[in-house]
């Protein structure tokens, strides 16, 4: 009996001392996933720049209590930091919901489900689940791929010609036949519009940096933006980004010579606040009344119309890229990053892709006038 009894103190000893409690993401609203690559670096930052502090093995399972540019939070009883989502899948108990390493031809063999149809052109193929991963070709609307794996809003797709890799799960249709359009309304009135997206900051400027979670603002802004750019491609605009990786850092000229060149018909520059009260919610900037302020209107009534914080409005604002810039021009401040709340919403892709989708209905309705 004292044995058992000092087992038992023991192991309970140890679990405290790791700090691993097996079991315990539903409880905390983290979640258990498992890792599906032969070897997978654990970093001390959400970046494959960082230090690594450990490794996972293929079959491993960790504690997920983090997400952020396609990065994981995870802690087994061995290590804990950040990895790569891709390389990992969330498990219900014991059962695996989707797997990394199915073969082609057991794909071939499924059923007519496995098969979609792409509903937007210009649909971005990337290395992984995620906006912040390499792309690696384009798909046309009306091409047909074969569905290999999924993952929280992206699907693991191959091509007839084997281009293999990763899309978002909004712009393909399950099924050879199926042409549904990806929007509804007014998207026509997008249909050739040239948009120029503007995600603010880079390179060696990281603009602001969250207070609580640290967040980055320069990647937030480029990870909005692609999803912007997803949304305005998919309703038939042509779209030029003045930037596509985090560390470039074109010139604020630069950034307006890339809209005027292209003639374009509206110019968005994407941001995210700061301020050293507790301020919070969504701003929207024009510079000209004649020009830019019935965008910036159109814009934040769609806003406006809740996506998780509130919009404080539409304001002047004497900004270089809409101060200098030709082309109808509105600079949107998303959240706060110095507010605790703003932060932790702003972080979460559902929160990134509302925004995108009512920035694209505000541009719909602003050429619908």
């Amino acid at each position: 009996m004292k044995k058992i009894v000092y087992l038992t103190i023991l192991i309970c000893g140890l679990i405290s001392i790791s700090g691993y409690i097996p079991n315990r993401a539903e409880a905390s609203g983290s979640y258990t996933a498992k890792v599906y690559t032969d070897s997978l670096n654990v970093r001390s930052e959400p970046s494959s720049d960082s230090l690594i502090v450990g490794g996972l093995k293929n079959g491993e399972i960790v504690t997920v209590s983090a997400e952020e540019y396609g990065w994981l939070r995870i802690k087994s009883d061995r290590v804990s930091g950040w990895a790569a989502g891709h390389y990992m899948k969330k498990i219900d108990g014991n059962v695996v919901t989707a797997s990394v390493t199915v073969q082609d031809d057991s794909v071939q063999k499924s059923s007519a489900a496995a098969r979609a149809t792409v509903l937007a052109d210009g649909l971005r193929v990337r290395a992984g689940a995620g906006l912040d991963h390499e792309i690696l070709g384009y798909l046309k609307k009306g091409e047909t791929v074969t569905i290999m794996d999924n993952q929280e809003g992206w699907v693991r797709v191959q091509t007839p010609d084997k281009l293999l890799g990763w899309v978002s799960d909004r712009y393909i249709a399950k099924g050879e036949t199926r042409t549904a359009a990806v929007s509804t309304g007014k998207s026509k009135n997008l249909k050739g519009r040239v948009i120029v997206i503007d995600p603010g900051h880079g390179g060696d400027d990281p603009g602001m940096i969250g207070t609580t979670y640290e967040t980055i603002e320069k990647k937030l802004n480029l990870s909005t933006s692609f999803y912007l750019e997803d949304e305005l491609r998919s309703r038939g605009a042509r779209v030029l980004m003045t930037r596509t990786k985090n560390e470039e850092k074109p010139k604020l000229s630069d950034r307006v010579q890339i809209s005027e060149s292209a003639g374009a018909d509206a110019f968005v520059s994407i941001h995210y606040n700061s301020s050293e009260k507790n301020t919070s919610g969504i701003l929207t900037f024009y510079y000209s009344d004649t020009k830019d302020r019935p965008l910036a209107r159109a814009i934040e009534n769609r806003l406006a119309d809740g996506i998780g914080l509130k919009s404080n409005g539409i304001s002047y604002g004497n900004l270089h890229v809409l101060r200098e810039n030709d082309t109808v021009s509105a600079l949107i401040e998303l959240g706060f990053l110095s507010n605790a709340k703003d932060e932790s919403i702003v972080r979460g892709s559902d929160y990134q892709r509302k925004a995108a989708k009512a920035i694209a209905n505000g541009l719909e309705d602003y050429f619908s006038r």
